[in-house]
């Protein structure tokens, strides 16, 4: 074959991989999903059926002995801590709100449960594919998470745009910096997250701040 021929077929291979990481990046998005409604309807329901009828019977049954109160007031303490802590699960997996009312709204919804003031901005013309979708939430999750437990901001900004054929991801705060990209926090995960849709990231962190993390996701919208 000629070299020309060798281009296009190295070309074809190079797509149909990209193809083939894009497809199982959409099934382990879709399979998430799945385990999240599940745990939503099944798991999760039955869990706030019990700790309502703990509740009740913690209200209503007070002439028991002091034991058994102090078992039936620690089974309700227990189920709700549970209930708590599966939300948070579910959350992690997949969250609703990301399908029911898009990016923004989810952003807006993890701005809003951040201890620190946090800016959003989000300027596109629709939304994503889902992949994205989920790509750019996990990221803004795990950014906003580490801004809380190690920068020492006092205030954090989230915006997502689009530049061309690609969307262009920002979370910046005012902390003190010295943030690592390989060493751990969770950005190495993030690297490998937003690899996996053909995306860069990015990591500005001098020493004393500020710090500025960017995921570029190629998407023609």
């Amino acid at each position: 074959p000629t070299r020309r021929q060798e281009r296009a077929a190295a070309a074809r291979r190079m797509s149909g991989l990209a193809a083939s990481r894009a497809a199982a990046v959409e099934a382990a998005d879709a399979e998430r999903r799945r385990i999240e409604r599940d745990l939503h309807d099944g798991a999760q329901q039955r869990l706030v059926s019990l700790a309502m009828n703990l509740g009740i019977a913690r209200a209503m049954l007070k002439d028991l002995p002091e034991p058994a109160r102090d078992v039936i007031a620690g089974s309700h303490e227990e189920a709700k801590l549970a209930l708590t802590e599966l939300r948070g699960f579910i959350r992690g997996l997949h969250p609703a709100v990301l399908d029911e009312l898009g990016l923004d709204a989810a952003l807006s919804g993890l701005a809003g449960r951040t201890p620190i003031p946090v800016d959003v901005r989000v300027d596109l013309p629709g939304r994503l594919p889902p992949a994205l979708e989920s790509v750019a939430y996990f990221v803004v999750s795990e950014a906003l998470t580490n801004v809380v437990k190690h920068s020492g901001a006092s205030g954090a900004e989230v915006v997502l745009a689009r530049r061309g054929d690609r969307i262009v991801l920002t979370v910046a705060d005012d902390g003190r910096g010295g943030a690592d990209a390989v060493g751990g926090s969770g950005l190495a995960g993030l690297s490998r997250r937003v690899a996996s849709v053909d995306g860069t990231l990015t990591l500005s962190s001098p020493t004393g701040g500020p710090t500025r993390l960017t995921v570029e996701l190629p998407c023609a919208l």
